[in-house]
């Protein structure tokens, strides 16, 4: 029954420094929290309880008002509180001086311990406590990161995007070498892993195809709709699911009694984008193009205290740029003379236009977001919200330092959602309430390449070992993916005493159908210029149905994931202890077509799905007010989720029987494409090479036998992949009442040790191996494999766990002359036994470097930052009239990614076995994988902002800069990223690639308007 911390500076310390850490993680249905609680206790100044004093509380933005009495031991708990507006809270009690606290913001999925010490007297008579009031923001029992309004309006988020604000957070990195991706890496983990939550209801990317995480090409919801962001790396409430990384939990804004909104535009453009990095021209490598960006927001009553609607818009008409050129003009190693020969040859000789090396596409982005709240009574309320985003990306598939891509061999990736998200809160009693909620998501994603799919991929090798791709990408040439989400959430609480049960039911539906086939078109390669002038292939490969009919090769498939969870939180003094248990299963009826020829060699069935299988994820957590400044937290807990459904996909898409793969190859001699029959062909293009499939090659995938293609499977005996998580932390937040202007006052510190051993990691392994014996190659002793049954992947688990060590540090402080600071810094040791960096199971299997490609060997993830601080340093100042400047500094150093050295040297050569495996894959002897580091990343991002008058005096009008690495601005030899290309694996005389999309500086220029 402590007051501990000062109530609104505690928040105001949380929402303007942007970094509470606090814990959060969890199992695989995906509903979290979007409510926060108030609980706390009433005694007299001698510490008595007061029993049936009654606690009145009103949202001073709504009017939504409570009132609830304290039970025998004094204590009381308001469950299911929206975190928009500010609450006023009124104690009265018979012989008692009343009390009210005012003006008190809460913390997304936190609960605020408000303790009142009543004295005696006439309850008439009030004391109001007004942004002073003892209030604790309980730091969530484990690791996580809170960030609130002021944060996501200030900070320098040049992307509109969380990722720009959530990077604050030293255990997050955000992968800022591709363009606009910006993919969001806890903890040494792929994001993958992560789970995003809006209003939730779980809104990531279901599928598991974007590397950021959303389903969509962006962030699906407008910026200015975000009320609080909050990151749970380990949460120890059962209700948590959905992810083994990290949970980016969103809640948006509320309409309020007042008409309130805003409007803002930014813009940049190639001017405005940095010429030179490192040394290096870049000015050619963008080209010309420039980028717009423009929204507003409104929300009001439609029947004041009772109903509110708010919404938001957002536009984005910008540009895709790429840093890739003949030699010379992009550090690339084709020469002008070499590209120019391959289109002369590839109009003259088979009449196919690739299209120029690009610098630039357009691309576009629109959100739209609704929210209606409604206060039904005083015990209960409801909330809808409708999000709505299309938007479209030009990528290239083909780019690693040693390849280089035609426009027509880009791709456009559109992806349009809907989402609906509606909620019902209940207080039924003042120890019982609910929460229901529905949500739906639909998701249409379709990637086709720039030049259309009537002519097929051509490789060509040139003279300094680089790869020219022309034609439609071999994995666009049959690609589209559909799929609905409907998720099904019922939550209880009852609050008895010193113990809070709750408990809950809820269910996923998934519904997918996805087509991908590689080389639905053909895929030919050529081993030099020459040979593609001469029509002389090395290979040739066609993939498609048996029919013919691509939509017969695509995936659909359905499952269920059940949870059922309960658990009890009950205090013992100053120690909160939370125990749960939690349990999902999944069930579905959709098996992959079984394969025949399969049966007879592995003497069981492919036809395998999860139905059935199940986790038991108990948790255990707590929390322990040491002092009034101080409090420690901790726990242990199993978790699950976050495995991508793409993995389960290609076991009913590559099962040799609804797909079938054909391919020529003649390393020797080559294949002469004009002495070949042609099929296939689309309506007004030649019958020929490119724009047909060879005859051979139709014939073989219509009869049903392919070659080379790797059937995919299901491990019979799969276990659901977990994580058992332990965790210990502090906050220790000392008043340092020295009069020193600058070291004195309240500090807030925080640190957190975070452990996890993961049980059963998916992986991608041959089901058709067996090791024959040995070789030994330059004094290294090698296994050879034969392939002993048809050739497959399988999708199973790994019988060695992946692990990871994080140490986590923060401290921040704000001053009365406007100046706020954080630092944070977290070290990080994850590990992994296969890095699983793509949606394909050869690519999982193929992408890493090993020295047996069957081995299971615990190593550095690829996602691992060993050392990462952040720090941000803010400073607000009304130089005239009122009206506030700003200036908001973000600053990270990141440790470089892993990566592995490896021999330029044929994989085939070594183990003997086909199908192929990829050359440059085999660890230098002495070395292992991701043993080594790339260089460190340093950069500061700004924003400088000026408030201006409105039309009316409680209107603002801003305008603001947004410089995004500021480093390279100043010298264009910092900020500079310079990392191994993907899958991070060097050879000999091999350098590190500089991301010119990270290190090159940006500036926005915008100006907005609220009211």
């Amino acid at each position: 029954m402590k007051n501990t911390l000062s109530s609104l500076g505690f928040n105001a310390v949380m929402s303007a420094s942007a970094f509470a850490l606090t814990m959060g993680m969890a199992a695989t249905a995906s509903a979290q929290s979007t409510t926060s609680n108030i609980t706390g206790f009433v005694t007299s100044e001698t510490g008595a309880p007061i029993a049936n004093a009654q606690v009145s509380l009103e949202n001073t933005s709504t009017g939504f008002s409570r009132s609830i009495s304290t039970d025998n031991n004094g204590a009381f708990v308001i469950r299911n509180l929206s975190v928009s507006g500010t609450y006023n809270v009124s104690i009265s009690a018979d012989g008692f001086q009343g009390e009210r606290v005012e003006d008190i913001s809460l913390t997304l999925g936190e609960t605020s311990a408000l303790n009142f010490a009543l004295e005696g007297g006439s309850e008439l008579d009030e004391v109001i406590v007004v942004a002073q009031r003892n209030v604790l923001a309980d730091i969530a029992i484990g690791p996580s990161a809170s960030f609130g309004l002021e944060t996501l309006q200030n900070a320098p988020a040049i992307n509109r995007n969380i990722a720009d604000v959530i990077r604050l957070d030293p255990r997050v990195y955000i992968d800022e070498s591709r363009g606009d991706i910006n993919s969001v890496q806890c903890v040494g983990q792929s994001s993958r892993f992560n789970s995003i939550t809006l209003d939730g209801v779980a809104i990531n990317d279901s599928f598991g195809l974007n590397s950021n995480g959303y389903p969509t090409e962006r962030m699906p919801f407008p910026f200015d709709a975000l009320d609080q962001v909050s990151v749970e790396i380990a949460p120890f409430d059962v209700q948590y699911g959905g992810f083994t990384a990290c949970n980016i939990n969103s809640v948006t804004k509320s309409g309020t009694n007042e008409l309130h909104g805003g409007a803002f535009i930014d813009y940049t453009d190639d001017g405005l984008r940095s010429s030179k990095v490192d040394g290096e021209d870049t000015a050619t490598d963008f080209g010309n193009y420039d980028e717009i960006r423009y929204g507003f927001n409104l929300g009001g009553p439609i029947i004041k205290d009772r109903l509110f609607i708010f919404g938001a818009y957002e536009k984005l008409e910008g540009a895709n740029v790429f840093n890739r050129g003949a030699l010379g003009t992009g550090n690339f190693q084709v020469s002008q003379a070499e590209l120019d020969d391959i289109i002369g040859i590839a109009n003259n000789v088979y009449q196919y236009d690739p299209g120029n090396v690009p610098s630039n596409f357009a691309n576009s982005d629109e959100k739209i977001l609704v929210k209606v709240d409604l206060n039904i009574t005083d015990r209960h309320r409801a909330a809808f919200t409708y999000d709505y985003n299309d938007g479209n990306n030009t990528v290239r598939s083909d780019g690693d330092s040693d390849e280089l891509e035609f426009s027509n061999h880009f791709y456009q990736r559109r992806s349009v959602l809907e989402s609906y998200v509606g909620s019902f809160y209940s207080d039924w009693t003042d120890n019982f309430s609910t929460e229901l909620r529905v949500g739906y998501l639909t998701l249409d994603n379709d990637q086709t390449p720039v030049g259309g799919t009537d002519f097929g991929e051509f490789q060509i090798r040139t003279p300094r070992g680089a790869t020219v791709y022309l034609g439609a990408d071999d994995s666009r040439q049959a690609n589209d993916l559909n799929y609905d989400v409907l998720d099904f959430i019922f939550r209880a609480n009852y609050d008895m005493g010193n113990h809070q049960f709750s408990g809950g039911y809820e269910r996923k539906d998934l519904d997918i159908f996805n087509l991908f086939i590689q080389q639905a078109q053909t895929e030919t390669r050529f081993t030099s210029i020459e040979n593609f002038r001469n029509g002389i292939a090395e290979q040739v490969e066609f993939n498609n149905a048996p029919s013919l009919n691509q939509d017969d090769a695509a995936a659909s498939f359905g499952y269920a994931i059940n949870t059922v969870y309960g658990q009890d939180e009950f205090s013992l003094g100053d120690l909160t202890l939370v125990a749960g248990l939690r349990y999902d299963w999944y069930t579905s009826d959709d098996l992959p077509t079984e394969n025949p020829d399969f049966v007879a060699d592995y003497g069981f069935s492919n036809s395998q799905n999860l139905d059935g299988k199940g986790l038991l994820q108990p948790r255990l957590g707590f929390t322990f007010d040491a002092t009034d400044e101080l409090q420690f937290r901790g726990g242990v807990g199993k978790y699950s989720g976050g495995n991508p459904n793409v993995w389960i996909s290609n076991n009913y898409s590559g099962n040799n029987v609804d797909q079938v793969g054909a391919r020529i190859r003649d390393r020797d001699v080559g294949i002469d494409l004009f002495s070949l029959n042609y099929t296939l062909a689309e309506d007004g293009v030649p019958n020929a090479p490119g724009y047909a499939v060879p005859q051979q090659l139709a014939d073989q995938v219509a009869t049903g036998e392919g070659s080379n293609f790797e059937l995919n499977y299901l491990d019979p005996d799969f276990e659901i992949p977990s994580e058992w998580k332990y965790s210990f932390g502090a906050t220790w937040s000392p008043d340092f009442n020295t009069g020193e202007p600058i070291f004195g006052g309240r500090w807030t510190f925080q640190g957190d040790l975070l452990y996890s051993d993961a049980k059963n990691t998916a992986i991608i392994q041959h089901g058709d191996l067996e090791q024959t014996g040995t070789t030994v190659f330059d004094g290294v002793t090698y296994p050879t494999y034969d392939s002993v049954r048809l050739a497959s992947y399988v999708l199973t688990n790994s019988d060695v766990s992946n692990e990871a060590f994080v140490a986590s540090l923060g401290a921040s402080k704000e001053w009365d002359n406007g100046i706020a600071l954080t630092l944070g810094y977290a070290y990080s040791d994850a590990k992994d036994v296969q890095p699983m960096t793509s949606s394909v199971a050869n690519s999982n299997y193929q992408n890493r470097a090993f020295v047996d490609p069957e081995e299971q060997v615990l190593s550095t993830s690829n996602y691992n930052i060993k050392h990462r601080f952040t720090g941000s340093l803010s400073y607000t100042k009304d130089f005239w009239d009122n009206y506030d400047t700003r200036f908001f500094a973000f600053f990270q150093s990141s440790s470089g990614r892993p990566y592995s050295r490896v021999q330029d040297v044929a994989s085939s050569d070594i183990y003997g076995f086909t199908p192929f495996l990829n050359d440059g894959v085999i660890l230098v002897p002495g070395t292992e994988r991701n043993e080594f580091s790339g260089p460190s990343w340093t950069k500061v991002d700004l924003k400088i902002s000026q408030d201006l008058p409105g039309f009316r005096s409680e209107d603002r009008a801003q305008v603001f800069m947004v410089i995004d690495n500021l480093t390279n601005l100043l010298n264009d030899e910092w900020g500079v990223l310079e990392e191994p290309s993907f899958p991070r694996l060097l050879r000999p005389g091999q350098d590190f690639s500089t991301s010119v999309d990270a290190s090159a500086y940006e500036i926005r220029f915008g100006a907005s308007y609220d009211f």
